[in-house]
């Protein structure tokens, strides 16, 4: 009996789309990044690269639970003395509502090199329409 283990030739990759609506952030991104990474395959090998491309659509319509929408603090930095701006979750979602999501999928995903190649799969879009029909998305429903 031999071990398993995948590499690079032997690699499927599927493509899911997840509806955000109504779904808690954090708890979503847990579950995008287990499928980024691709632990939720028998292959899955820690090192290598195995995850599947995850197409996220409504991520307007994220929720926020508790009071995060008002406390939780985005801060982006330029470089510069006094460049830091620091904004509310009601403030981002309303200029930019897909980072919410993409930064908390980040968060989950370990600080490598394999994490900044995995999170290049992750096509996140506030609005219902996404232009990845052509790859045979399945959608897949997170109950959560």
């Amino acid at each position: 009996m031999k071990t398993f283990v995948a590499n690079e030739n032997n690699i499927q990759r599927e493509w899911y789309v997840i509806d955000a609506t109504d779904k808690s952030a954090g708890r979503l991104a847990v579950f995008i990044a287990d499928l980024l990474r691709g632990r939720n395959k028998p292959t899955y090998t820690p090192h290598v690269d195995t995850g599947a491309f995850v197409v996220v659509v409504n991520a307007e319509k994220v929720k926020l639970t508790g009071n995060k929408e008002e406390a939780k603090i985005y801060q982006d930095y330029s470089g510069f003395n006094s460049g830091l701006k620091e904004r509310t979750a009601a403030e981002i979602r309303e200029k930019n509502p897909t980072r919410i999501l993409m930064q908390a999928v980040e968060g989950m995903l370990p600080d490598n090199r394999l994490m900044r190649r995995t999170i290049t799969r992750l096509k996140v879009y506030a609005g219902p329409k996404h232009p990845h029909a052509a790859q045979k998305v399945q959608t897949l429903e997170f109950k959560g």
